[in-house]
């Protein structure tokens, strides 16, 4: 039997491998790193440096003199190389589909696994793939300011970006657009790409933006966000982890680069 790398989850935590220097790593072997029941479904669903990648759901920790942790998944970027945290997280991913499509939408039936990311009804048919929650995140400049909120939902006390889900029937810029308007008040232009990023938390798609202010004053949409304003470089307040794409947009607005 060739060897694969083992992406094993415990609820939303990744079983890792200490290295060195506090450095991680998931295990790579031919056997489960730990014990499996014909309950645990594995799934191959990709490759990585030439070897395929499994990925299962485990329902018990580790004990207590085992040589692996489990980590959660957003600590574990800091921890991983980012070709792995990717893979982990595209498993993670595929666990959270597998969860949620055991039975048939359109007649209840149980749902079959058909191809590596797509299940078929055994009753009438029906094929399902793992669905993006596709998201917009823009930073949104005026002159030497950018625009900062603090949402409800943030797990910190830092500022973060605009952000929101693209709605059916709308371009990825009206969303922009939308967004900025509905939770600021604000006006915009000149609407541009950045990059994207997966965002496994648990199926999303993140794309970032960024824009000019164009016109208005800022006022908040106060169900979604709990403060905002306007910061320069030398007056930024706590900005999120080097994780999140809201924290690749500002990197990039320090360093002059957009």
């Amino acid at each position: 039997m060739d060897k694969s790398y083992w992406f094993v989850f415990f609820r939303d935590n990744l079983l890792l491998l200490p290295s060195t220097e506090g450095h991680y790593t998931v295990p790579c072997q031919e056997e489960p790193p730990v014990p499996l029941t014909e309950w645990n479904t594995v799934r191959t669903y990709t490759e990585m440096k030439g070897l395929p990648c499994k990925v299962v759901q485990v329902d018990h920790p580790l004990p207590a003199d085992s040589k692996y942790e489990f980590i959660g998944l957003r600590a574990s970027y800091a921890l991983l190389d980012e070709e792995v945290y990717l893979k982990a997280g595209k498993g993670a991913e595929i666990l959270y589909w597998d969860r949620n499509t055991k039975f048939c939408g359109v007649c209840g039936a149980p749902m079959k696994a058909h191809t590596v990311i797509s299940k078929r009804c055994t009753a009438c048919g029906k094929e399902v793939w793992p669905q993006l929650a596709t998201a917009i995140i823009v930073l949104v400049r005026r002159d030497d300011q950018i625009l900062l909120v603090h949402a409800h939902n943030f797990k910190g006390s830092f500022y973060g970006l605009v952000a929101g889900f693209v709605e059916t029937g709308e371009t990825l810029e009206e969303c922009v657009a939308r967004e900025v308007l509905e939770e600021t008040g604000l006006h915009i232009r000149n609407i541009r790409y950045f990059a994207s990023q997966p965002w496994p938390y648990p199926c999303g798609l993140m794309i970032g933006f960024y824009a000019d202010y164009a016109s208005g004053e800022i006022t908040l949409q106060r169900s979604e966000l709990a403060t905002g304003g306007w910061f320069s470089r030398d007056h930024l307040p706590e900005i999120p982890p080097r994780l999140s794409m809201a924290r690749m947009l500002i990197d990039a607005w320090l360093e002059h680069c957009i």
